[in-house]
């Protein structure tokens, strides 16, 4: 048995080594989602700088944009980030992905209509 690892919250109290085990379970977990939402995040922060260079945009008027791109698809945001990314290193963009990139440029005033890489092949 050993003292409750969250002694420095709550009194200190006994834990059994299957409470143990199941904490340690917990915050594994939970150290792997955090992960996960640094690299979503950094994925996402990347595809913003992409839009803001693309576009000419603000950065808030990016996040509107790739935000937008993601509802208006049905793709998750961190998705969407991923193929804007790869888009700016020369690939292609999924039709649907770029037929709203390029109405959500075109809505903040951004003549993405001139671009080739925007339009559809």
């Amino acid at each position: 048995m050993a003292f409750s690892p969250l002694s420095t919250r709550y009194s200190p109290h006994l834990l059994s080594a299957t409470d143990l085990a199941r904490e340690n379970e917990r915050l594994q977990e939970e150290n792997a989602q955090l992960r996960r939402a640094m690299t979503s995040h950094a994925t996402i922060d990347q595809a913003m700088g992409a839009v803001v260079v693309l576009g000419q945009l603000a950065p808030e008027d990016a996040w509107r944009v790739l935000r937008a791109v993601s509802q208006h698809t049905n793709t998750k945001l961190r998705v969407v980030a991923e193929h804007i990314l790869k888009f700016a290193r020369g690939g292609s963009l999924p039709g649907p992905e770029r037929e709203e990139l390029r109405q959500e440029l075109d809505r903040f005033g951004v003549r993405s209509g001139k671009d080739p890489s925007l339009r559809a092949p």
